[in-house]
């Protein structure tokens, strides 16, 4: 079985941009990997480690990402093994 994952777009997520729209929904399916962990980045933004090795921003940058829980050590703890494209 082949395992892909998407790397993350350089400056944020693709998922408004309509190029997930250009997937069938058993591709996107396939894409999801699982939170293993957190670190913070070179900026000291958020960055969520999935089961696949690829990393993903996860910062709270209101208004366009919304993720308070990402501030707090508990907030990613109750993260860890949620799935992401």
């Amino acid at each position: 079985m082949l395992f892909v994952c998407r790397m993350p777009a350089p400056f944020g997520d693709y998922s408004d941009s309509g190029i997930d729209a250009t997937l069938d929904r058993k591709q996107q399916d396939f894409m999801q990997r699982a939170i293993t962990g957190f670190h913070r980045d070179a900026e000291n933004h958020w960055v969520a480690d999935l089961e696949c090795g690829h990393t993903r921003h996860v910062r709270h940058n209101p208004p366009w990402q919304n993720r308070p829980w990402v501030e707090t050590e508990e907030g990613r703890a109750r993260f860890l093994g949620t799935m992401l494209n």
